[in-house]
């Protein structure tokens, strides 16, 4: 009767590759590498193949001979590519099948000087920068549409909150000019991480560089990177490439995440100060009503998921030795690919609910008044124009609230007879009044840099612009 073990060798098999180091390992690997890969790995092969022929070391008939086994090879339909166990990877397949076009030893010479860790990070790196770039690119039309809508509130009055409460009058548009400057920041650090990932390791070789004469800085240029990791070492161990990319994603996708869980708030009915488009809510299957905002709830989701990606590339190279190893390699890239393009989506989603939305001005305005939200303007006004110290001003402000809040008044329905009476032995104007309970005078006497001011708000915008 056979052991356990002998059963299982039996089915496994005992020379590599056993069949379950190929079900989950190899195969995965395999249709990841092709999903993702292809295209460079082919753009790699004709670079160094140029280069060797343009440095001697291959000759002009070999050359050529070459380019055109890598080309036909490129052009077969890549769906009929399927794994082999006779192939330890796509890498080892694709050599195999322009050796069957122009002969084995010649499909050997395109390696001269390359080795799979050169390449593997190059190829990493050019499949990297499209996502970056990608990004970049929705990011910016996210926050062009962002700035569109501020344009249109400048004049919007809305509470703004700390801590989840009520806090002070301000408008839409200086609100979204915030979110827009946040993201603008994001796109910042997206921009240095495209300049970061797109820098050429080829030349490296395994991690030493190579005895050929090869040239370096050609593959710069054939390859379309910014410039050469110089160090040999360097280009092939750091992978720190790949941490940055995954901070930047982080980055955007939790910062978008914050505004838009606002979003979902102020969609509610019971704030209804932003109205979704008709084109991106749905229905309830029982409850006719509703009208829910399901892109936005979509896209704080995703943003979470794409940031999941990015913490889990940080994690997988995180205590791995510094040198090639496979933690930063096969198995972590699939996780930064698939981050970007979730996060790809929100950015796309987002953009499209934000150009359509609308938002309830009158409402708005409302909660502005509520609340108690231009006390603050009371104590500057006593501090200001009734020669009060503001700490004496800013009690006698929380005196009125107190008050205002234990009559269930807001600070419009105060009569200005009860409002001095509060305040002992101060005597406000009626007009002084007036416009301390309104919110409109309190964004319009906040014109200094950066504040709400519909002029400031206009100067923001038209400089960002």
């Amino acid at each position: 009767m056979r052991t356990l073990k002998e059963q299982f060798e039996k089915e496994d098999g005992v020379t590599f590759p056993g069949k379950t180091f190929i079900d989950e390992l190899l195969k995965p690997i395999f249709y990841d590498q092709k999903e993702h890969l292809f295209d460079a790995m082919f753009m790699i092969h004709k670079a160094h193949t140029t280069m060797l022929g343009e440095q001697g070391i291959l000759t002009e008939e070999e050359t050529s001979q070459i380019l055109a086994g890598v080309d036909y090879v490129e052009k077969l339909d890549r769906k009929d590519i399927e794994y082999s166990a006779a192939y330890e990877d796509l890498f080892f397949l694709i050599e195999s099948q322009i050796g069957d076009k122009i002969g084995d030893d010649l499909a050997g010479k395109m390696h001269i000087a390359k080795s799979r860790n050169d390449m593997g990070e190059a190829m990493y790196r050019i499949v990297l920068r499209g996502y970056l770039n990608d990004a970049i690119k929705n990011a910016e039309q996210l926050a062009e549409a962002i700035l569109y809508q501020a344009e249109n509130h400048v004049h919007s009055i809305m509470p703004a909150h700390t801590h989840t409460q009520p806090a002070q009058p301000t408008t839409f548009g200086h609100y979204l000019v915030a979110i827009y400057d946040n993201l603008q920041r994001d796109i910042h650090r997206l921009k240095q991480s495209y300049h970061t990932v797109n820098q050429s390791p080829m030349g490296a070789a395994a991690i030493t560089t190579t005895g050929f004469p090869i040239n370096r800085e050609r593959m710069v240029e054939l390859l379309g990177f910014d410039g050469l990791i110089e160090n040999a070492y360097d280009a092939i161990g750091a992978g720190d490439y790949l941490i940055e990319s995954a901070q930047s994603l982080i980055s955007l996708m939790t910062n978008i995440g914050r505004w838009l869980q606002e979003f979902l708030r102020m969609t509610s009915k019971e704030v209804g100060l932003i109205k979704v488009s008709d084109a991106y809510v749905q229905i309830s299957s029982i409850m006719p009503q509703k009208r829910n905002p399901v892109s936005i709830e979509h896209s704080r989701a995703i943003a979470s998921s794409a940031s999941a990606e990015g913490m889990a590339v940080i994690h997988m190279i995180h205590n791995t030795p510094y040198g090639d190893i496979n933690d930063t390699e096969d198995d972590l890239q699939p996780h930064l690919y698939a981050g970007y393009r979730k996060g790809i989506r929100v950015l796309r989603l987002m953009r499209a609910v934000i150009l359509t939305m609308s938002f309830n001005k009158e409402r708005a305005y409302q909660q502005a008044r509520e609340n108690m939200i231009t006390i603050t303007e009371l104590a500057d006004v006593l501090a200001r124009d009734y020669n009060i110290s503001f700490r004496k001003a800013h009690q006698k402000a929380s005196v009125v609230a107190t008050k205002a809040d234990q009559e269930n008044k807001q600070l419009y329905e105060i009569s200005l007879h009860e409002i001095n009476d509060w305040l002992g032995d101060v005597d406000l104007t009626a007009k002084d009044w007036q416009e301390i309970i309104d919110p409109t005078y309190f964004v319009e006497r906040r014109s200094i840099t950066g504040g709400p001011n519909p002029e400031v708000v206009k100067k923001m915008i038209q400089k960002r612009k």
